[in-house]
């Protein structure tokens, strides 16, 4: 087995899980891309810890929060949720949304509040890199598939309309742009052919959905042929009921989703506690059982008959990390993918 479908606690996720529970809780301002929970989670008084993540966690929290409040750590702790696209949440943590504990969809929403100096710059210096779990990128369909779609190639076929998020508010988005990127330019070795492939693809996308919750919405209310989504999104509306299926492609890419606690957390001792618990046995089969993909190789081993592995797997150190990825395709107005995606949509 290549290194790259060896999913380990030091490098990589493990390969996890299928069964899903969950919806979308919708409240607060700022419509479905902006949710958050209307009443602290769990009851007790041991406090409050304030958790902002990207909309599509929600399923997984719902999962984890009542796992953690079963333990010594986190008994009676109540959780304020706030629920929405990434890049939107880690721009109003920085802005000053109160917030203990943040969950994205990508590292540079991350990042972006270590240059601010609200989490401290080793957030992620532990062995899973500050990345308790993750996904993959997936492409869903109608029921039945009856565009007849097998590979990224195929959204490519006259007519064929795509769903995928604002790459600008929605960290999924990256991921589902990347995935592509990734395949056609041969883990970056050609990027010129990865870019030329995208600007493709955007001409068959017709939305702009703000996040990955709002872009399966989308898809469910009737727009578009395929959408582009994380496997864990897919499967959560495939358990709902919802008349669409998903596929794993036979390349794809691994979708890194990190935590971190605030180093002005009100909460710090439950902050870091709850963090602590998802690296945890209980932790991970919850983020398991919820559609994530767990990072504990243990845990993984035990459903890894339910979870399909790609024959590739790209990551993001295959393209050179956030720093260049982010630098060189997506900063806004220079960024290689930034350029095609504004001449794209206009």
């Amino acid at each position: 087995m290549s290194r790259n479908l060896r999913f380990s606690r030091r490098t990589t996720f493990a390969v996890a899980v299928t069964a899903v529970v969950a919806t979308v809780l919708t409240a607060c301002s700022g419509g479905s891309s902006d949710t958050k929970d209307a009443a602290p989670v769990a009851g007790g008084n041991a406090g409050t810890l304030n958790l902002y993540a990207y909309s599509v966690a929600k399923s997984a929290y719902d999962s984890v929060i009542p796992a953690f409040n079963k333990t010594d750590a986190g008994k009676g702790v109540q959780f304020q949720a706030s629920y929405g696209a990434s890049g939107d949440q880690s721009r109003k943590v920085k802005d000053g949304a109160e917030a203990d504990v943040v969950s994205f969809s990508v590292e540079p929403d991350i990042t972006r509040l270590v240059d601010s100096g609200q989490i401290d710059p080793s957030w992620n210096a532990d062995a899973d890199k500050g990345v308790p779990f993750g996904s993959v990128v997936v492409i869903a369909v109608r029921k039945g598939n009856p565009k007849g779609i097998k590979d990224w190639d195929d959204l490519l076929k006259p007519g064929i309309s795509v769903v995928t998020p604002n790459p600008f508010s929605s960290g999924s988005a990256k991921w589902n742009l990347l995935a592509p990127y990734a395949v056609k330019s041969d883990g970056g070795k050609n990027p010129q052919a990865g870019l030329d492939y995208l600007t493709q693809l955007l001409t068959h996308v017709r939305v702009q959905p703000a996040s990955g919750r709002d872009a399966t919405q989308t898809f469910l209310q009737g727009t578009g042929d395929v959408l582009i989504s994380y496997e864990n999104e897919a499967i959560t509306s495939e358990r709902n009921g919802d008349p669409i299926e998903h596929f794993v492609p036979d390349s794809t890419f691994r979708i890194d989703n990190p935590v971190a606690v605030l180093k002005n957390a009100k909460n710090a001792k439950q902050a870091v506690a709850f963090k602590d618990f998802l690296y945890t046995k209980d932790g991970q089969t919850a983020f398991a059982t919820a559609g994530f993909r767990p990072v504990d190789p243990g845990v993984a081993a035990q459903f890894t008959k339910d979870f399909p592995a790609p024959q590739k797997l790209y990551t993001i150190d295959d393209l050179g990390g956030w720093k260049k990825v982010d630098k060189d395709l997506f900063t806004p107005n220079t960024g290689s993918v930034a350029q095609i995606y504004d001449k794209a949509t206009k």
